[in-house]
């Protein structure tokens, strides 16, 4: 099996998309984090000493996802068109979960883009509160679905 991140001499590359079609690209990622009644309620009563934690979180998932091709080695620098964050209160388990999702056209798809927005948007919460909960959990990071490109269509089931 050929690897694409590496060359004839097992060297690390970036990919060269320059024969792909520019085609639009979707894809939106979500994530959660849990913690304890203390901080969910300091967060929902925009009480948290670090500031308004859930606006400070869209903020930053927004530049985390505008930032990926600086944090993933292998990522290609995108030009982004739409990002967008939306964050759903789980009240039964002091948890938030973070949505976002990336829009450009291009020739690569933005699957990268959206997860580092929902990774970094989460740490922000995290951060945040930290002081209130340090045994909060991030986790269930995935990819919902995305479209555009070679590989078509894919929706989580």
């Amino acid at each position: 099996m050929n690897l694409t991140h590496l060359d004839e001499k097992n060297r690390p590359k970036m990919v060269d998309v320059s024969e792909k079609n520019i085609t639009q690209r979707i894809a939106v990622a979500s994530g959660v984090i849990f913690m304890n009644e203390e901080a969910f309620k300091a967060i929902k009563q925009n009480t948290a000493k670090k500031g308004p934690v859930l606006q400070t979180a869209v903020v930053a998932a927004i530049m985390g996802a505008k930032k990926t091709s600086e944090l993933i080695p292998m990522c290609h620098p995108l030009m982004l068109s739409k990002i967008d964050a939306n964050i759903i209160e789980i009240e039964k388990d002091c948890a938030f979960k973070l949505i976002i999702s990336v829009k450009c056209e291009g020739k690569t798809g933005v699957e990268m883009e959206a997860l580092t927005g929902v990774s970094i948007g989460l740490l922000t919460i995290y951060d945040m509160v930290k002081a209130i909960d340090k045994t909060m959990k991030i986790s269930e990071i995935v990819l919902e679905s995305k479209e555009g490109g070679k590989s078509g269509q894919y929706l989580r089931t």
